[in-house]
């Protein structure tokens, strides 16, 4: 295996298998907590992606950690869940009352979690996680006995450690970066040692910025098993992402760990029930990551679709996006333009790429909607197009209870009247909108908001992207109000994606 990770082009020959730990240690970061519906939607789509091993919590939390646990072993997966234990008996009895498959047992290597933190000796905890994993293998559980701060232990210590998980009848060890400290170098020698005893996982943090480099070279070294969050979310700077895991995997050395056209839809799950955003230039996931506004990219990009990509976007569940700015030129504005249907003679194509660019020089994010703005202002159909949504009120509320909104629509000439409730005076207001909509559905494929004055009453930018079928539009609404530009912005959008009623076609 190590042969096959060092930098070769030829397909790798490894069997790798991913361990989630989104639930567990991605909850860890600060100002995440899942509820547990949360949990399982996010486990049901773990699964559905093909993750081998979900760890779904630490049991010893508390009784309402244990019954988000419960509400994931309760859905009958195909996945093995886990639950965190440390190094003590009754985390292992609270794991098995949550029924789980199996467990994380956690155990200190480095002599400053042993003697430090858990105030012991070497031999101790040798004798103590011998005697865990029989108790855990007697009452039928899969264990996976982690060294804590494996990185930074003495490496003669953690083979010893991982010697004596082996022969107590653990299913692996774990090589555990848990402060992100570790280099390449460290990991590799680490893992192989720990490998000549028995299965091996690795388990990365990015504090430098190395985890996706180390859990590599753990699997290089003998891993076959990669601990990862989605979105890399977790305590400090995060864990490995478990998307670039499963990519990376996939393009560079052609070994399957997941149905990689998933992930995208796992990603925005997890953000939204998360509330972490997703940068824009993040690999696989973020905004940016298929856009394209370069003039000279674009073209590119159009003539051949892997000019200016590592792999087509489809794979890991995305569309690629060319996106209008101060750089674009004639042939990203025309085919932006064409996938609205938009077709325009030569003269007015120059003219409308010049206003594209002045609008982008400003600073200014140039969406679908200002984009159609233009073309119909140059062309001359400016007020051609109908408005088949309009807003006729809207109302929300947010203090001391549920969240609440409700709307009063006009669609298609008649006045249809919803209330929603939501997370936020925004969620509860697009759900009120959607029940308003009725039969017309979209999907709000990405939100956001920035503020372009100061103080209380600022004035917000909302910009959302809104997707029907297989057309999307881009859309900006500024008002003081963050609900109303929400709300004015998806109708907005709605209103250039749906069809003239005269040539009704059915979306989604």
């Amino acid at each position: 295996m190590d042969a096959k990770f060092s930098g070769t082009t030829e397909p790798a020959d490894a069997d790798v298998s991913l361990l989630d730990t989104t639930l567990r240690d991605g909850e860890q970061a600060p100002g995440v907590s899942l509820t547990g519906d949360q949990k399982a939607t996010v486990a049901r789509k773990l699964d559905a992606a093909g993750i081998a091993v979900v760890e779904a919590g630490s049991a010893c939390t508390s009784a309402g950690e244990r019954e988000t646990i419960r509400r994931v072993t309760e859905l009958d997966l195909d996945a093995t869940i886990t639950s965190f234990c440390r190094g003590v008996r009754r985390d292992v009895e609270l794991a098995l009352d949550c029924d789980v498959d199996g467990v994380n047992l956690v155990v200190p290597a480095s002599d400053r979690h042993v003697e430090g933190k858990v105030g012991t000796t070497r031999e101790d905890v040798l004798t103590t996680t011998r005697e865990l994993v029989e108790y855990a293998t007697d009452h039928g559980l899969w264990v996976e006995v982690i060294g804590e701060d494996g990185s930074r232990a003495d490496f003669g210590f953690l083979e010893r450690l991982a010697e004596t998980a082996n022969e107590a009848g653990a299913d692996r060890f774990c090589f555990a970066d848990t402060v992100g400290h570790a280099s390449p170098e460290a990991v590799r020698e680490g893992v192989a040692r720990a490998a000549q005893h028995g299965p091996v996982s690795v388990h990365t943090h990015d504090d430098l910025g190395l985890a996706m480099t180390n859990a590599l070279a753990g699997v290089g070294a003998g891993a076959d098993l990669v601990h990862a969050t989605v979105n890399g979310i977790g305590e400090r700077a995060g864990n490995v992402a478990l998307e670039e895991v499963a990519i990376a995997f996939d393009h560079c050395y052609d070994v399957d760990t997941v149905d990689t056209e998933r992930l995208y839809d796992l990603a925005a799950t997890v953000s939204e029930a998360t509330g972490v955003p997703l940068p824009p230039n993040k690999a696989v996931c973020g905004e940016n990551a298929f856009a394209h506004e370069s003039g000279i990219h674009t073209d590119g990009t159009l003539k051949d679709d892997r000019m200016y990509e590592p792999y087509p976007p489809e794979r890991v569940g995305r569309e690629r996006r060319l996106v209008l700015g101060k750089h674009a030129g004639r042939a990203g504005v025309k085919a932006a333009l064409g996938e609205h249907d938009v077709d325009v003679a030569a003269d007015d194509l120059a003219t409308i790429v010049e206003r594209v660019n002045e609008l982008g020089e400003r600073g200014k994010r140039v969406t679908d909607a200002d984009l159609l703005a233009i073309a119909d202002d140059v062309t001359g159909r400016t007020g051609d197009r109908e408005r088949r949504v309009e807003v006729c009120d809207l109302t929300a509320a947010s203090g001391g209870g549920t969240p609440t909104a409700s709307v009063r629509l006009r669609v298609d000439g008649e006045e249809h009247t919803a209330a929603g409730t939501g997370s936020g005076p925004v969620d509860a207001a697009i759900a009120a909108v959607r029940e308003a909509l009725g039969d017309v559905t979209f999907h709000l494929e990405d939100y956001h908001v920035d503020a372009i004055t100061g103080g209380t009453d600022a004035v917000v930018t909302v910009h959302v992207t809104v997707t029907r079928g297989d057309r999307s539009v881009s859309v900006d609404a500024s008002d003081s109000d963050i609900t109303s530009a929400s709300v004015t912005a998806v109708v907005d959008a709605l209103n250039r994606l749906l069809p003239e009623r005269a040539t009704e076609a059915v979306a989604d």
